[in-house]
This record gives structure tokens, sequence and C-alpha cells, in this order.
């Protein structure tokens, strides 16, 4: 049974499915990682992980900043740069990782929190009105393709 060190909350919503779906895989992502440092999981499965976590950083902020685009979202260009930030942030880990200079541990997992508690919180909330203004619905009633697109670029 995997260990949960962030649990998804309506806290984190955004009240946006699609948007709410790749925030949660990113949640899923990072309670693996969890997972793999309670588990003292083998170092290959735990860089594994965080590459995972990363290739999925690009997909997700690739997918906002093109729905940031189509609506003409006022504030593109600094938004687009903090996520140039996060998903700097979280490869620099991953590399330090990768090369034995950091470990999985507690301070890498408060790390991870603070990184996407400040996107979803912080950042993306900004944006929520802009969007459902610009006639983005809250609710789509077919199933999200997020996990299609995520389940061809992990193989």
């Amino acid at each position: 049974m995997q260990r949960t060190y962030i649990t998804w909350t309506e806290r984190l919503s955004l009240g946006i499915d699609e948007i709410d779906n790749q925030h949660q895989l990113l949640v899923d992502v990072i309670n693996r990682v969890y997972d793999a440092l309670i588990r003292k999981a083998r170092r290959e499965e735990c860089a594994a992980i965080l590459e995972e976590l990363v290739r999925y950083t690009h997909v997700h902020f690739a997918v906002e900043e093109s729905i940031f685009r189509i609506t003409h979202y006022p504030e593109y260009e600094r938004h687009k740069h903090h996520h140039e930030a996060l998903k700097l942030q979280v490869q620099q880990k991953q590399q330090a990782y990768a090369r034995g200079e950091i470990d999985l541990d507690l301070e890498l997992m408060a790390f991870l929190r603070r990184w996407l508690e400040d996107h979803i919180l912080g950042e993306d909330a900004r944006y929520v009105e802009h969007l459902l203004q610009s006639g983005l619905k809250s609710r789509y009633s077919k199933p999200s393709w997020k996990e299609k697109l995520w389940a061809s670029l992990a193989t």
C-alpha cells in the first residue's frame, strides 16, 4: 500500500477538472517519492520516480501555457517565467539526486510539498477567474485526456 505524504483535498482544488486532474497526478508522483523513501527503495527506482516528476512537470506546464495562449491570459509571460523557475528547481533536485549529492529525505519531501503548494495555491489560483470568464468550463462530461497522454509519454 502506497504511503501518502500529500493528501488531495478541496483546499488544493482550483475547480477546473482538467487542471485539478493534472495537479492530482503531481500529488500522486510526489506520494510515490515519499513511499520510496519510507520503503528505502533502491536508488534506481527513486531516480526513476524523480525523473517522472520532472517529465510530468514539463507536460503539465505546457498544457497550462497552451490554455493561457488560447485564452489570452494577461499574465502569461509572468506565469511562464514562474513555470521556468519551478521546472529548474525540481530538475536541479532530480539531478543532484542522480549525482549522489542528495538523498531522498524529509528535507526533499518538504521542498516538494512547498513547491507544489506554492504552484497551486499561489500562482495557479490567480488565473482561475480569467479562464472561467474566457469560457473554459470548470467541469467536463468527458474524462480527462491526461491519463492517455501521460501513459504514452511514460513508455
